[in-house]
């Protein structure tokens, strides 16, 4: 495809910082004299990817990673080092909250600034600005300093201002994890509709399911490198993975591994991510339900059986219920719902039931499954065993208690006077 299809490309794009022991180094270093060169701290490296029109995408990685500084080089905010960002139209980017606002100007005014720095004209920033105001709900506060602002307040207004009109290209930076529950719903609405309407999406969140909500594609960078470029669904997972595996207290002989595996089960997916190690010998998972066919509101039992290679003082097993969008509708283990354990020797079987009322929707679910040792804080291991989010693809048909909709049935009493 010609550069001309593309919505935004990143090539080859690094960014470091310079650490210098002295001021007056650096104040030599303007100078041209170079006698104590500074420390460089790379925070990103050889970054490159395109995105097309309305193409969603988001970007996950650990703190310092490497996530807000490159979307502060697209957006133009920070200047790299090496590479180059082409992109076309207008961009809107919601970064630092409070970013470029003067606090002590009142809302409106640095509204009226904040909009005219993304490029509209007075006369457009006259006719945007009710608009802004009408969106951020700030009421009276909206004609006072921006300093006597909560971090939601400054939230509602940065995400007015940058969406005021639908732009070719939004950039939002974990801004949506601040404020009430309300406008952060809000604001998914309108970055849904201007989805839909064909803008071109980079969002960085720590939240899978909004990243799985939004967006078809994701980027997972580490240690300021891209190293997964794939669907959403795949980068969440192996990222979940991969930190699962990093916070546990693991042997040092016993690092285990992040693997792709075979997904011909999973409609859709190319591949799916495994944590596994050589601990778990077999591994058997059965769903016990009424009839020949899963329905909702039938009882099912999961029942995990494996048989362990080691010896383990604590060994536990963990069920996971996602849907077909990968939100996850229930997640716990034996641990953290005070199950008691026993020690296991190698060679070993351990078994797990896990019983519950199935009144979900009907649709296909995926059943996660996972296997740990050494249960300690809030659902925390010491090793992990196991550790598949994918394992397997269930359907549940409809049931005979009457019509409703949603993800999941409260079955709830009723009346009518």
């Amino acid at each position: 495809m010609s550069r001309q299809g593309f919505m935004l490309e990143v090539d080859d794009l690094s960014k470091s910082f310079r650490t210098y022991r002295r001021e007056r180094h650096r104040f030599l270093s303007w100078l041209g004299i170079n006698r104590h060169p500074p420390e460089e701290n790379w925070v990103l490296r050889d970054v490159g990817f395109s995105l097309m029109p309305g193409e969603s995408v988001g970007i996950v990685g650990e703190n310092g990673a490497g996530k807000s500084t490159l979307l502060k080089l697209i957006a133009g905010t920070l200047r790299a080092e090496r590479g180059i960002v082409r992109a076309r139209g207008r961009i809107s980017a919601i970064l630092e909250l409070g970013m470029g606002f003067n606090p002590e100007f009142s809302g409106a005014k640095n509204a009226f600034h904040a909009a005219g720095l993304l490029g509209y004209s007075r006369a457009r920033l006259r006719e945007i600005l009710p608009g802004i105001r009408e969106f951020s709900e700030l009421g009276e506060y909206f004609d006072q300093s921006v300093r006597t602002y909560s971090s939601g307040m400054q939230m509602r207004l940065a995400f007015a201002v940058a969406t005021a009109d639908r732009p070719d290209i939004l950039i939002v930076d974990e801004a949506l994890s601040v404020g009430d529950n309300y406008f952060q719903h809000k604001c998914m609405q309108r970055i849904l509709a201007y989805r839909e309407a064909g803008t071109t999406l980079l969002f960085v969140s720590h939240s899978p399911e909004a990243v799985r909500m939004l967006c078809g594609r994701g980027l997972l960078l580490d240690q300021g490198r891209l190293v997964m470029d794939a669907d959403a669904a795949g980068v969440l997972d192996y990222y979940r993975a991969a930190t699962v595996k990093k916070c546990e207290r693991n042997d040092p002989d016993d690092p285990g591994s992040v693997i792709d595996a075979d997904a011909a089960r999973m409609p859709g997916r190319r591949e799916k991510t495994v944590l596994s190690r050589d601990t778990v010998e077999q591994l058997r998972v059965e769903l016990l339900h009424p009839g020949p066919s899963l329905r909702s509101g039938d009882e099912v039992t999961v029942r995990i059986e494996a048989r362990l290679t080691r010896d383990y003082a604590d060994p536990h097993a963990g069920l996971g219920l996602r849907n077909r969008m990968g939100v996850v509708i229930y997640e716990s283990n034996t641990y953290t719902m005070g199950c008691p354990s026993r020690p296991t020797k190698a060679g070993e079987t351990i078994t797990a039931h896990f019983t519950f009322r199935c009144d979900l929707f009907p649709g296909t679910y995926e059943l996660m499954i996972g296997l740990a040792n050494g249960g300690y804080g809030k659902d925390a291991f010491e090793q992990s065993l196991f550790f598949d989010q994918s394992y397997l693809v269930f359907e549940v048909l409809p049931g005979w208690d009457g019509g409703w909709s949603g993800l999941y049935n409260v079955r709830p009493e009723t009346a009518l006077f």
